[in-house]
């Protein structure tokens, strides 16, 4: 295998496997500083979505460096399913959802509610914020069946890396990468 940027390296590959038993993902600037440290930098998400039927369980960052490759295929999977429009999607937030992931000591998947949104779509929604970062690729809305909505809340607010919603009612929490807030919904 060629070694270029856009591909991980041979050690980057081995130290994967290495340490697939306890994946370690932060914010760097997130809280938690420990998370990057405990088992080398490397940066694994998963999720699913009911609305497309797709799901992704992938390594994204390792050695330092995003995987352009895979940024490309999140930010396919994040896209606006009702507008079929994708944009760049922000890999501080998918940060913020692997370090929360991490916290909860889970490899249950995410399931994603709604992740980037078109002007049109968030008009469309019902108590969405009209400066909300789904429209800048910067936030995502997710569940899990094996914790609350408070204990995935809780996890979010340690990683301390952006904004938090708590929505009890429609039982699940917004991740963001913006300034760190939180509030209920």
């Amino acid at each position: 295998m060629e070694n270029d940027n856009t591909r991980p390296s041979r050690r980057a590959v081995l130290g994967m496997f290495a340490t697939l038993g306890a994946v370690a993902a932060a914010p760097v600037y997130a809280k938690a500083p420990g998370f990057l440290k405990r088992s080398g930098d490397i940066r694994r998400v998963r999720m699913y979505s009911q609305r497309t039927g797709e799901s992704i369980d992938t390594i994204y960052y390792v050695d330092g460096k995003y995987i352009p490759e895979v940024l490309n295929e999140v930010t396919y999977f994040m896209r606006d399913w009702r507008e079929n429009k994708t944009m760049k999607y922000d890999p501080r937030n998918l940060d913020i959802l692997a370090a929360t992931l991490q916290l909860m000591d889970t490899t249950e998947p995410y399931l994603l509610i709604s992740g980037f949104r078109t002007a049109k779509t968030n008009r469309m929604l019902k108590g969405a914020a009209s400066n909300s970062f789904h429209m800048r690729a910067m936030a995502a809305d997710v569940r899990l069946k094996s914790r609350s909505v408070g204990h995935i809340s809780k996890a979010a607010f340690a990683c301390g890396g952006g904004g938090v919603g708590i929505y009890n009612g429609s039982n699940f929490v917004h991740m963001d990468c913006g300034p760190v807030r939180s509030w209920r919904g």
